[in-house]
């Protein structure tokens, strides 16, 4: 199974799925033309929206690619604690002159309908965050010859997708940028996370599965590092965000390495779910009182953080980004590739003591 995930790629890199439109054809045809395995993010797409996308990348590469899906999430969240919430934004719908989003908006992300369109027009690869989906949709994707990946937190995690029967785990540190992927969202839980080299020998005594390795990965001796830790794969989300491929906002882009963001932070702030980026206004300000609600807070700060994007305020944007967001590089995602499958090859030659590194 593990040479099945490796079949996928000539260079042990898949590009992170980045929801919001980030993770663009362009992406991940740069990505997969230079050999390593790139992904589109269905993640607040409808399903018409992420099939136009896997066919405008199918005119791009022939290569293997991925689709990343969002599990549907539970009614766990309180209803009053999202409408505190609300009323202690009403300084930003002042600030951005527009209105707070429908915080019932839907909680499946469409989640049937875009599997229907995978089954009826299988991709390689399609992977799963914020849960484990049931083995029948995942006995499904095989028969329909698609590789199955599920983002594990924990080692227990793993464990469940390993019985679910998913191909792979994408075994997600705390380091990581953007949305963590936890089954099941615990409040009680949160500054518990692991990070990913502990994470990672956890789980490989844990299961059987191949494992990619995600969190923090910027370099190629990282992903020389975790491939040595057991990993078939390294997944890079931050490494990719800079490049010019990327759907990703000119400012987000530039905050990467910008002086004035010199840290990241997980918070519930923008989603109302645990997500890494860096420390702007709104996330200091409302980070503290933001509830654990997901998808509702997510919905309720949408219309605010596309004003700040469309204003130029970096402030009130949502700008996710793991631990190594300052080793960003802005080079064509294919050049990228490249720099890393070499800086790989010198790290893997001074770990077998046949060179010396740079």
């Amino acid at each position: 199974m593990s040479s099945a995930l490796t079949d996928l790629f000539v260079h042990p890199i898949v590009q992170a799925p980045m929801a919001g439109g980030v993770s663009v054809p362009q992406l991940a045809g740069a990505v997969a033309e230079a050999g390593g395995l790139g992904f589109l993010a269905a993640g607040y797409k409808t399903a018409d929206g992420m099939y136009q996308e896997i066919k405008q990348l199918r005119g791009i590469t022939g290569r293997p690619f991925g689709v990343n899906l969002f599990m549907p999430q539970p009614e766990y969240a309180d209803p009053a604690a999202v409408e505190v919430y609300a009323h202690q934004l009403a300084g930003e719908v002042t600030w951005y002159d527009t209105e707070l989003g429908d915080p019932d908006s839907g909680r499946d992300d469409g989640y049937d309908a875009k599997l229907a369109v995978l089954l009826d027009n299988p991709v390689p690869v399609v992977s799963f965050h914020f849960g484990v989906p049931t083995s029948e949709v995942l006995d499904s994707l095989r028969r329909a010859g698609t590789f199955t990946l599920v983002t594990a937190t924990t080692a227990d995690e793993a464990l469940a997708v390993q019985r679910a029967g998913a191909d792979a785990v994408i075994v997600q540190g705390v380091e990581a940028g953007g949305h963590q992927g936890t089954h099941r969202d615990n409040p009680e839980a949160d500054g518990s996370a692991v990070g990913l080299l502990s994470l990672l020998a956890q789980v490989r005594e844990t299961v059987d599965l191949p494992l990619v390795a995600a969190g923090g990965i910027m370099r190629g001796s990282q992903i020389a590092a975790v491939l040595a830790a057991g990993a078939s794969a390294a997944q890079l989300g931050t490494a990719f965000l800079a490049t010019p491929e990327s759907g990703a906002h000119a400012l987000h882009k530039q905050a990467l390495t910008n002086p004035l963001f010199v840290r990241t932070e997980l918070t519930r702030a923008f989603s109302g779910r645990p997500a890494r980026g860096l420390v702007n206004r709104f996330l200091r300000e409302h980070g503290p009182y933001a509830p654990a609600a997901y998808p509702e807070v997510h919905h309720l700060t949408s219309p605010l953080r596309k004003k700040a994007a469309a204003s130029g305020d970096a402030q009130g944007m949502a700008l996710w980004a793991g631990q190594g967001h300052r080793m960003a590089r802005e080079l064509p995602a294919g050049e990228l590739v490249a720099v890393l499958a070499e800086e790989i090859a010198a790290a893997r030659a001074v770990l077998l003591g046949g060179g010396e590194a740079a």
